[in-house]
């Protein structure tokens, strides 16, 4: 693949993977959609992508996906939309990426792998800069929706340990989400009493899912066999900071101190513990690199 198209594929891709917490953090604060439908209307139209690219693009035709992935990636998505209605973009963005990359670390090493010094000094950093985010203070954000954003962080990363090694992600991918649909689907009739298809909402839910989401992880996993694998592992570093800044210009979301100093301990400390040496990758739901140690 030419260098200059992989670029331009990798920023595209970084852009849709911001993408989904700008949708949902707009919809969430200029519409009135509730988010158990925010969250069935955008697995749905992932699911309905993701199936149009695997039938018409892709040639290998194996997996379809399971229920107890579709269960961590609906866990994932539900938690990450009630959590924007209350945390801005920026923030949930933040605390979305270090639960996922705690959740690979950790399992990493319940399973056995070392961590090296300057990877534990990582780690610790970006701990210490997750709990410095969220200590009590006036520029702390909410707590109900930081720590739902943690726990769809933490299924999120589950989901993406679940899907190492598969033939055709794009095509398992797309039967998750389709399963998770049917998840979300219960859910929705469960808060029927507060739902609230707000047609603008909508279409914001069908962007995050279709495009956000669905074209977003096609991008990534064109683009992905191009990439040294440790490029692959750090270029997600981008994610967070494209989405804050996405917040400051369309949201007009405010950057706190707080915030700047928390990012850097965050991902300067995940930096560490990715860059130590070379690493192989798998990919999760949410376009996010699922970090694994072994062949470079």
């Amino acid at each position: 693949m030419p260098a200059t198209r992989t670029v331009v594929l990798i920023l595209l891709t970084l852009l849709a993977f911001a993408g989904n917490s700008v949708l949902c953090r707009i919809a969430f604060k200029e519409t009135s959609i509730d988010a158990a439908s925010f969250t069935s209307i955008r697995l749905l139209s992932g699911a309905l992508m993701l199936w149009l690219i695997a039938r018409f693009w892709r040639r290998v035709n194996r997996g379809k996906g399971n229920w107890t992935s579709a269960v961590t990636l609906f866990v994932y998505a539900a938690a990450f939309s009630f959590a924007y209605i209350s945390l801005t973009a920026a923030t949930g963005a933040l605390i979305l990426f270090g639960a996922v990359q705690a959740t690979m670390i950790g399992h990493g090493v319940l399973t056995g792998e070392r961590l090296h010094k300057q990877q534990f000094i990582g780690l610790i950093l970006a701990l210490v800069g997750l709990v410095g985010l969220l200590l009590p203070g006036l520029s702390a954000p909410p707590l109900i929706g930081s720590v739902l954003m943690f726990i769809s962080g933490v299924a999120w990363g589950i989901y993406s340990l679940r899907g190492k090694g598969t033939d055709d992600p794009i095509r398992i991918t797309a039967g998750n989400f389709l399963r998770a649909t049917m998840l979300a689907a219960l859910l929705s009739l469960a808060l029927i009493s507060g739902s609230n298809l707000d047609i603008v909402g909508v279409w914001y839910a069908i962007a995050s899912g279709a495009l956000a989401s669905g074209v977003g992880y096609a991008l990534w996993y064109t683009v992905l066999p191009a990439m040294k694998a440790t490029n692959a592992a750090t270029v997600q570093l981008s994610v967070p900071l494209i989405t804050a800044l996405a917040g400051i210009i369309i949201l007009g979301e405010p950057i706190s101190i707080r915030f700047m100093l928390a990012s850097l301990a965050i991902l300067g400390g995940i930096a560490l513990v990715m860059m130590h040496k070379e690493q192989s990758i798998s990919i999760d739901t949410g376009g996010s690199v699922a970090v694994e140690e072994g062949q470079g």
